[in-house]
């Protein structure tokens, strides 16, 4: 199966350099500067479960793009999606399934409407990562689940092959039978984890020894009750090991997203808190100072105004 990856970023060169080092047929779209740095370096991976360091790597550049793929595999930003789509168009087929590894539910409205439902899986990965300056993807803890399924109107024989594709290839591959309530629960996890340490610029463990518990099970509580009038409410179980992750005393976690504010770098705000928050119901809006989802929001988008302001 020919599988175009979208971009080598953390998640992308991640998974991407697994597939690749288990032999799989593997092509990342790319920037020139990426891929000029992808000739110079290749591809490399820090991980406790084991380092790929890749010299050959093959790339290409959307206006190189002369043949369809059988997989797309999405990891780009929520902010590069549109011009993504564009990217992609001549690599999709009928046949064609796009994976999206976006965070948030608001980017499969925009691929179905672009490429139609038939060819849009949904799909989340639960992994901790970064990219270096030097293009050196670090993986910072032990677990690289990638987990996709499908949603409406996918040829079950295509999804299979898919999942053949990605399975025993160096991570952990899961075809789910419930993709939809999987997203919505992690989107509920990055979303208290991204505005709790966004909005106190620490990890977990900070927040929980200034004696923050409270707000980090408010904010989930609060996103809780938006997946459950949408008709996604979290699974106990799920529930609970959520909350234990998230309020563990002493955690080093942050969320990706502080990382990207620390950097001074754009945000995810507007599709994980933001996308979130219109979501509510008119009459579970609560008044703006009792809502901890808003006052996350509220102070990413104060942080892009800042940055827009001093460029």
């Amino acid at each position: 199966m020919r599988i175009l990856i979208v971009g080598a970023g953390a998640v992308g060169g991640y998974f991407g350099g697994r597939l690749l080092a288990a032999g799989r047929d593997v092509t990342f779209l790319v920037r020139a500067a990426r891929g000029q740095q992808l000739d110079e370096h290749g591809l490399r991976v820090r991980s406790p479960l084991g380092d790929i360091d890749l010299p050959r790597v093959p790339w290409v550049q959307a206006r190189d793009i002369d043949r369809p793929f059988a997989l797309i595999l999405l990891s780009c930003k929520a902010g590069q999606l549109d011009a993504v789509m564009a990217d992609i168009a001549p690599a999709v087929a009928p046949d064609t399934l796009i994976l999206p590894l976006l965070n948030g539910m608001r980017h499969l409205e925009l691929l179905d409407a672009r490429f139609g439902a038939d060819k849009v899986l949904g799909g989340k990965c639960f992994v901790s990562l970064d990219k270096r300056a030097d293009g050196t993807i670090v993986h910072f803890n032990q677990r690289d689940d990638l987990a996709f399924g499908a949603r409406v109107g996918q040829d079950g024989a295509r999804v299979q092959a898919a999942f053949e594709a990605l399975d025993n290839a160096g991570f952990a591959a899961q075809l789910s039978p419930d993709i939809t309530q999987e997203m919505w629960e992690k989107w509920l996890f990055i979303a208290t984890g991204g505005g709790i340490t966004c909005l106190m610029r620490a990890s977990v463990g900070d927040v929980v020894a200034a004696g923050g518990e409270d707000l980090i099970c408010d904010l989930f509580e609060e996103c809780s009750a938006i997946a459950r009038r949408a008709g996604y409410p979290p699974r106990e179980p799920v529930r609970e090991a959520f909350l234990q992750v998230l309020t563990e005393p002493g955690s080093a976690l942050t969320a990706s997203m502080l990382r990207d504010v620390e950097r001074g770098d754009g945000t995810e705000a507007d599709h994980v808190l933001g996308d979130l928050l219109r979501r509510r119901p008119v009459e579970d809006v609560e008044t703006p100072d009792r809502s901890v989802l808003r006052l996350a929001y509220t102070h990413l988008l104060a942080y892009a105004a800042r940055r827009a302001r001093e460029q």
